[in-house]
């Protein structure tokens, strides 16, 4: 029997055309590629002096009954260079009912303090003031109430007889963002009184954020540190208000979360800090427990 393969006419015409526009479309391709790839021209980006030499304030005043002080500093342009400190400023705090002054710190250049202790209060507006070079900073904040927490955790090493930090706070709190100051001191344990007490201590911070970034989940492995039993440790909670979380969203995401799996674009920061300075002055209330390593 022979079998007859009947091709329709048309469906064949309209195989050839599609194979057509599908080799038209290659080639376009190809010419793009080779367009892209050969014509290269450098182009200079002019670089002005608008965002140099900034006033760099870091500035945090608490509910703590004690000596305020604020860090100024002139900005850096270059990887690794050492900040140089405002110096001879003007500098003031004030909220409704009081003023304080701050002076320079003999010795300690760009850390101005104030002359007496005194608390920040709830309710009360706070603006900071700032004289330099006939130009005038300033930056206005007010506190968020602190609360209890759930303390720190810790556990011994695997390979030895120190131990280390297990859990700290949660990374995400959409109603109370804080920030932790964990500072830790085995400089008195028998062992170690002879040793250089900086090698005998550290302090470490970490965040409670209202946002949960994918640079935060997949952040570099912090380093890990090792301390013995007796070892002080004093866990301090600083509560923050919505814009001061937002500051510290945008600097670490500039700094502790980059070099992950997932880095983020760089972007702008989030200041309260007037026109021509940087940074963020902030009043927190600060709660604090106190810890004693134990086997």
């Amino acid at each position: 029997m022979e079998i007859i393969t009947l091709i329709n006419p048309s469906r064949r015409g309209v195989r050839s055309l599609n194979e057509k526009k599908l080799m038209q479309k290659i080639l376009t391709y190809l010419f793009m590629f080779v367009l892209l790839v050969s014509c290269q021209k450098q182009v200079s980006w002019p670089i002005t002096d608008q965002n140099l030499n900034l006033v760099i304030v870091d500035g945090i005043i608490t509910d703590e009954n004690k000596i305020q002080s604020v860090k100024i500093y002139y900005s850096i342009n270059q990887l690794n260079e050492v900040p140089v400190p405002v110096t001879s400023a003007i500098v003031s705090i004030s909220n409704e009912d009081s003023t304080w002054t701050l002076a320079e710190e003999s010795g300690n250049p760009g850390n101005y303090q104030t002359a007496s202790a005194f608390p920040a209060l709830l309710e009360k507006h706070y603006t900071l003031l700032i004289f330099k070079d006939e130009k005038v900073y300033s930056a206005k904040a007010s506190i968020v109430p602190g609360t209890e927490f759930k303390e720190l955790t810790y556990s011994k090493n695997d390979n030895d007889n120190l131990y280390h930090l297990d859990w700290v706070a949660e990374a995400f709190n959409a109603d109370q963002p804080a920030m932790w100051e964990i500072i830790i001191d085995w400089s008195m344990v028998p062992g170690y009184e002879e040793i250089d007490p900086s090698s005998c201590r550290a302090r470490l911070k970490y965040y409670t954020l209202p946002t949960l970034d994918v640079s935060e989940i997949f952040a570099p492995e912090m380093e890990k540190i090792s301390f013995p039993a007796g070892t002080q440790i004093t866990e301090q909670r600083y509560s923050l208000t919505t814009e001061h979380a937002q500051f510290l969203r945008t600097l670490l995401l500039e700094t502790n979360w980059q070099g992950g799996l997932f880095d983020s674009a760089p972007s702008n920061g989030i200041s309260n800090l007037s026109e021509g300075a940087f940074g963020f002055f902030g009043v927190c209330a600060v709660t604090s427990v106190f810890i004693t390593v134990t086997p």
